[in-house]
């Protein structure tokens, strides 16, 4: 090849770098700010899109642990309707929807009541209900139902889970669960805490026709209930026949004054 003709090769080629299409790399700090909060905004689109998961229970488990769930249980079902009418009354009354539960001491039914009231309360046409159990300390929504939940209330405190992730429907419509989670020793702080605050008012504004049945830890064992009953409407003491002395009774009731306290309960009543 000529040295004529390998120089107009060479400029031939230089002609077609030149007149090539560039692309052009450019990282400004609105642009990294853009990708960024799309990248944010992707695991709230999916959040937002997580279904309530649904577990249905055993019905021979229920009956097992006296979950009233059909007409089988008729004169404890009526029972539960007449407080679930009081009750229901009382919020239309003060326009409120959060009812927290508890008791002087362990073991009086609180968990069962709370239960049972709150799958009654799901029967009224166009309302939901959601049970949440803030008994952070001994945690047992769950159990009764036969329900996995390794993760609840406690987990959202602690900031390791959203709450739409946490919540089960147990099989039946309008009822909504909210588990305890890992039982914690410092419940106190975490559910007197702001965060917990927020989350209530959250829940009491989010839907008008929810009703909130919080299950909480008895008063005379820890300053859970007390901590938390600042943010509920109405609360309701569930005391044991024949086991809550008068002395646990006055006591509770001192601790709760001041408070929205709408009764008690008398449970295992014996005919």
């Amino acid at each position: 090849m000529s040295k004529l003709k390998k120089a107009l090769e060479k400029a031939k080629e230089a002609r077609q770098q030149e007149s090539a299409p560039t692309v052009t790399v450019t990282i400004s700090e609105n642009n990294s700010d853009s990708t960024a909060q799309q990248q944010l905004k992707q695991p709230e689109s999916s959040q937002s899109s997580v279904q309530t998961r649904v577990s249905p229970c055993d019905p021979q488990r229920l009956h097992n642990n006296k979950i009233i769930f059909d007409c089988q249980a008729r004169k404890a079902g009526d029972q539960v309707k007449i407080l679930r009418t009081r009750i229901l009354d009382h919020f239309k009354e003060i326009r409120g929807n959060s009812l927290l539960l508890t008791s002087p001491t362990a073991g009086t039914g609180t968990t069962l009541t709370a239960i049972n009231l709150a799958l009654s309360m799901a029967q009224e046409i166009n309302r939901t209900v959601l049970l949440v159990d803030a008994d952070l300390r001994h945690p047992s929504i769950h159990r009764y139902f036969g329900l996995s939940a390794e993760r609840g209330l406690s987990d959202y405190l602690l900031g390791k889970a959203d709450l739409p992730e946490l919540l089960i429907n147990p099989g039946f419509d309008n009822l909504t669960i909210l588990p305890g989670g890992k039982p914690l020793t410092n419940s106190t702080e975490l559910l007197g805490a702001p965060q917990m605050k927020s989350l209530v008012r959250e829940m009491k504004t989010r839907y008008a026709d929810r009703y909130l049945i919080f299950d909480s830890s008895p008063l005379l064992t820890c300053a859970d209930a007390l901590v938390f009953s600042s943010f509920i409407d109405s609360i309701m003491l569930v005391v044991e026949m024949e086991k809550s002395s008068r002395g646990e009774i006055k006591q509770a009731m001192e601790l709760l004054q001041d408070k929205p306290v709408l009764g008690s309960i008398m449970n295992k009543v014996i005919n």
